[in-house]
């Protein structure tokens, strides 16, 4: 007999490329007791009948109700942590008046534990809820509340990767928020490595240490350098934002005469473990350079509508070679949903082909090639952040953690409009994808334990 920690039976939506999504219908999903997917079986399969009896018999067989699809766990490339407490707020100002007027007020209150507590804990809890089975976390300046945030990612079951933020420059941040100085930025980045890797090794689905450098202004040169050294001395995944709007991205040429991909690049900042997110203005040479050194885009197309200045040409990046996830951008980007995100993504890139302005020919208005379909915002929801962070999730395939969505077309007051087993199942994940709200998820899975669910 083979023993499995779980068997599920059902049919799942999975990102076979970019461009092509498998539809596995009805079939067995064995799960270790690692949390990972060690065997796919489709129906018509030699031993799918013996596995499946022997494991209902075993009582660790679970088969999905009618009107039940699997989906793999969306991975989130960016949010911003303590601003969940101001989400849907504030949206209407610029970037820099935004951050100054609310969010580093808001943050600078996360040296109160019991406040970071409070919201981390429903943050984390609000993620899950909406499908999210990893996240990669900005916390704040502060190393006990942001180790905080890695515990409760721990306790809660959700793959967490945080980042101890470095504002240490007193030019450029406000006086009550912002590190002590350099030194101290950098021994409390590398205390909190520390402080996670230890926590890591009795959290099965893991967390992360990530060196976070909160963008270019907000730092010194000299801990600029020194991030990028202890990114390399602990093999740490690292994460800031990159050429986000006109300010951000103008500012970094002013000092440093280059764009804020090569700035960040000589600082040590650019490798197979980092993750930049927006990027609005790369150029073509920029992207060359994302490529060559693995660095992926944190796309985040709802926050981009509001402080981006810009539509970022996704698609080119893509054909270019550059890794590219999804991100929520909390608080940036008000909703938590990247089904929300898919659905802008898409809209978005559309957007860009179309053009925006009435008063040019249409032949004139937009940027051809540039629109991503459903299937494509989907993969980079999933497989795209899975490969962006260089860790084996986002699939529902052999050798990656069983990380899921079970999600519900039939839920009483958020039934989809699926009418008859005749519907053709891409049509069924497309509805899926635009029409799903957080009461169709009935339950989440991460690294093979159950971290949500809905009665």
């Amino acid at each position: 007999m083979d023993k499995y920690a779980s068997v599920f039976q059902g049919t799942a939506f999975t990102s076979k490329s970019r461009r092509e999504i498998d539809i596995l219908r009805d079939h067995l999903f064995c799960v270790n007791d690692a949390g990972v997917i060690e065997r796919v079986i489709a129906p018509g399969a030699a031993d799918y009948e013996r596995i499946r009896a022997e494991q209902e018999a075993s009582g660790r067989f679970r088969r999905l109700a009618p009107g039940q699809y699997l989906l793999p766990g969306f991975v989130d490339l960016h949010v911003h942590a303590p601003q969940w407490a101001q989400s849907g707020t504030a949206l209407d100002i610029p970037l820099y008046d935004w951050l100054n007027t609310y969010t580093f007020p808001l943050e600078a209150r996360f040296a109160d534990l019991g406040f970071a507590r409070t919201v981390y804990e429903d943050l984390v809890s609000a993620l899950l809820a909406n499908g999210t089975t990893t996240a990669l976390y900005f916390a704040t300046i502060h190393k006990e509340s942001s180790l905080l945030l890695a515990e409760i990612c721990a306790a809660k079951g959700q793959r967490g990767l945080i980042g101890k933020v470095v504002m240490d420059d007193p030019e450029q941040n406000p006086d009550y928020y912002r590190d002590a100085d350099t030194k101290t930025a950098l021994e409390d980045t590398e205390a909190f490595i520390l402080a996670v890797k230890r926590l890591a090794e009795s959290a099965k689905q893991g967390v992360y240490p990530v060196v976070t450098p909160r963008f270019i202004p907000s730092c010194t040169d000299e801990a600029l350098k020194g991030l990028g050294e202890l990114a390399a001395k602990h093999d740490t995944h690292i994460q800031s934002h990159c050429s986000e709007s006109d300010w951000a991205h103008g500012y970094v040429k002013d000092r440093f005469g280059k764009h804020d991909a090569f700035a960040l690049h000589d600082f040590g900042l650019l490798t197979d473990k980092s993750v930049m997110a927006h990027c609005n203005f790369l150029d073509e040479d920029d992207a060359a350079l994302f490529a060559r050194t693995g660095t992926a885009i944190g796309h985040c197309p709802i926050s981009n509508a509001y402080f981006a200045n810009s539509v970022i040409p996704i698609a080119r990046w893509l054909d270019r070679g550059v890794e590219v996830g999804l991100g929520s951008d909390l608080s940036g980007g008000f909703s938590p949903s990247l089904f929300d995100n898919a659905r802008q993504a898409v809209m978005s890139s559309r957007m860009l082909e179309d053009g925006v302005n009435p008063a040019l020919p249409a032949s004139e208005r937009g940027v051809p090639e540039s629109r991503l379909t459903i299937d494509e915002a989907f993969y980079l929801a999933t497989a795209g952040g899975g490969e962006s962070l260089s860790l084996p999730v986002g699939r529902l395939a052999e050798g990656y953690a069983w990380d899921a969505q079970i999600v519900d077309v039939t839920v009483p007051g958020a039934k989809l409009p699926i009418f008859g087993e005749e519907e053709p199942l891409h049509d069924v994940f497309q509805k899926i994808l635009y029409l799903s709200r957080p009461e169709n998820i009935r339950e989440v899975w991460v690294q093979g334990e159950k971290v949500h669910s809905r009665s």
